[in-house]
């Protein structure tokens, strides 16, 4: 049928073109002329069609790469021809008024048939929704591309939606109709909108849109009382990727006060493909994050440390299943053990080590001081140690805020690990040391997100520590580009990275807006309960501390701390203490206090520095 459709086309076009030329009028020249040249150029003609893959099962999806494989088809199809009719001696001559005027007409009458096909089906698929009584009657907020694809991909396949319209703020659109539906008005009346055009859903097809613009949008949803969905990616809309089964609800990540930082690392490529990786703390939350984009990177093995074995063994199945040429190793491990490091580091010999693996939760350290420390503490000096010791060219820690002004054991563990990631820069002066700190990560093990939704489904209200308390918030991707930025930048060298996190986030907006997402939009305060600040916890976070300054780098959103003060005698005789005291039974946290509050210098002692070295 698709050829029987071409070929008529063709044929057309040309008793057209011969019609035209010989002035309107029927006579013998034209006869002779037609009837000599139509079957050859039928022939060309389809086996063009066929060569280019013009075919009937896509005139519903056609789009501009289809009409420019047309006009190649045509044009091929033309000097083909032209050639035949020239050199071939059955062939009569044709007037070259009459081959150009063949082309045009049928370029432009297989383009035409193609747009009456796909407006004559979507006609069909708008008038067949009109009775479809399960579709729920939707509003598609955005007239851009994105709505654009996504109400095409409606119409074009049983979604369960059935378009009744379109939303934007841009008023030059109102009034427009696109694919049969009308652009009603702006966000700011969606509620009369959709009262009036009896809306069951809303679509937000706006993935460009900034948190606050989204914000904005999703307060309006808010106001109306619907279910409503979101359409991420601007990637997909640039490929034209546009697919129902993309919607999704709005995350809290999306309704973030400020703008997710990208990190473009164009050199991070070359400086991990082909080289061995040590990623510690590889089955956590960054840590698993960080396997995932260094594996992208193709290094030459990944060795995976960690102590959850079952965590530990689903990413390796997952980096497997991804990456089937990349080398991986799963180490399961105590990062204080020094005869397993000494194993893994003299075996795989790492170029480049991530250290993720820490003791993270803020009440359960302040309960089980002494596992923080050796794990936090002893635990990073073993690894930077070993690492210092084998060749890596590069360590860098995974920090937070909570180690300014730490007034928590997890904070106190994170500062001393910072301090012994500098001391292993004069230790070992071949490896770059660095330290990466930032806030708050949403979306990882046991962060306030993950505790919320759980006890939203439970039914329990949410617990907020205080009406004040805020933090700095990012996302896992943004934490782990921050990392992997931090091991290129080259002036961290024995320093402390940071990225610009914007504003601290009241923790009662985000208990607020999880509520309002879940539906719960009236007497949503009466869901949350206040139970005041945990041991360890603080009202608000910071950076840096008094005595901290950043300094940019040339990544405009990355900076390094420096410190306006000394750090007095070396870290190790510190470590040599708390092993000591650890050996005893005891905590080591006297030594820690004292070491933080009043500076190494107090901490003078003639214990060995080879005391770690085991």
């Amino acid at each position: 049928m698709a050829y029987a459709a071409y070929g008529l086309v063709a044929a057309g076009a040309y008793a057209l073109a011969c019609w035209v030329d010989f002035d309107f009028s029927w006579h013998s020249g034209f006869a002779a002329t037609f009837l000599g040249s139509a079957s050859l150029l039928l022939v060309i003609r389809l086996l063009c069609v066929r060569v280019f893959r013009l075919s009937l099962g896509r005139w519903r999806f056609i789009g501009t790469r289809d009409v420019q494989g047309l006009v190649a088809a045509t044009t091929t199809g033309t000097v083909i021809f032209v050639a035949g009719t020239t050199f071939l001696p059955f062939a009569p001559a044709v007037p070259r008024t009459v081959i150009l005027l063949e082309w045009v007409l049928t370029t432009f009458g297989t383009a035409s048939l193609w747009v009456a096909y796909r407006t004559a089906y979507e006609i069909v698929r708008l008038q067949l929704s009109e009775f479809n009584g399960n579709a729920k009657r939707t509003l598609i907020i955005g007239a851009g591309e994105a709505g654009n694809f996504l109400a095409r991909e409606i119409l074009r396949y049983p979604t369960g939606y059935r378009l009744i319209g379109f939303v934007d703020d841009d008023s030059l659109k109102w009034g427009m109709t696109i694919l049969g539906c009308e652009v009603i008005g702006a966000t700011a009346d969606l509620a009369a909108i959709a009262k009036n055009a009896r809306a069951e859903e809303i679509i937000i097809a706006v993935p460009s849109a900034p948190p606050g613009e989204l914000r904005r949008i999703v307060e309006s949803c808010k106001g109306v009382g619907l279910r409503f969905k979101v359409l991420p990616g601007i990637a997909e809309v640039l490929a034209g990727d546009i697919k129902v089964g993309q919607l999704r609800d709005v995350r809290i990540e999306d309704l973030l006060g400020r703008e997710p930082i990208d990190l473009k690392l164009p050199e991070l490529s070359a400086a991990l493909e082909g080289t061995v990786v040590l990623i510690t703390g590889a089955a956590g939350s960054i840590g698993s994050e960080l396997s995932r984009q260094v594996a992208l990177n193709q290094p030459r093995t990944l060795v995976l440390f960690d102590q959850a074995e079952t965590e530990l063994f689903y990413l390796e199945r997952e980096l497997r299943e991804e990456h089937p040429q990349l080398q991986l190793v799963a180490v399961i491990g105590d990062i204080v053990d020094a005869a397993v490091l000494e194993r893994v580091f003299a075996t795989y010999r790492p170029a480049r080590v991530f250290h993720a693996a820490a003791y993270k939760h803020v009440p359960m350290m302040e309960v089980n001081p002494r596992e923080a420390i050796r794990n936090n503490v002893i635990g990073t000096w073993r690894v930077a140690d070993a690492a210092g010791r084998h060749g890596a060219a590069e360590f860098v820690l995974v920090s937070t805020d909570k180690a300014v002004k730490p007034v928590s054991v997890m904070g106190e563990t994170k500062r001393a690990a910072e301090l012994v990631v500098l001391e292993a820069q004069e230790r070992h002066p071949d490896t770059v040391f660095a330290a990466v700190r930032f806030g708050n990560v949403l979306g990882s093990s046991g962060s306030v997100i993950p505790v919320f939704r759980k006890q939203m489904a439970e039914g329990k209200p949410l617990t907020v520590t205080h009406p004040e308390a805020t933090r700095y918030f990012m996302t896992i991707p943004e934490a782990v580009q921050l990392i992997l930025q931090a091991s290129i930048l080259p002036d961290v060298r024995g320093r402390i990275a940071m990225l610009e996190m914007g504003e601290p986030v009241l923790i009662l907006d985000l208990a607020r807006n999880l509520l309002d997402l879940s539906g719960v939009h009236r007497n949503g305060d009466d869901r949350i309960v206040f139970t005041g600040l945990r041991p360890g916890e603080r009202l608000h976070e910071s950076l840096t501390a008094p005595h901290e300054q950043t300094q940019r780098t040339a990544h405009p959103k990355v900076s390094i701390v420096t410190t306006t003060c000394s750090r007095g005698v070396p870290i190790l005789p510190l470590l040599s203490r708390i092993e000591a005291a650890l050996e005893r039974g005891e905590d080591g946290m006297d030594v820690l206090d004292v070491a933080l509050d009043r500076g190494a210098a107090e901490l003078a002692v003639s214990a060995p520095k080879d005391m770690f070295m085991a």
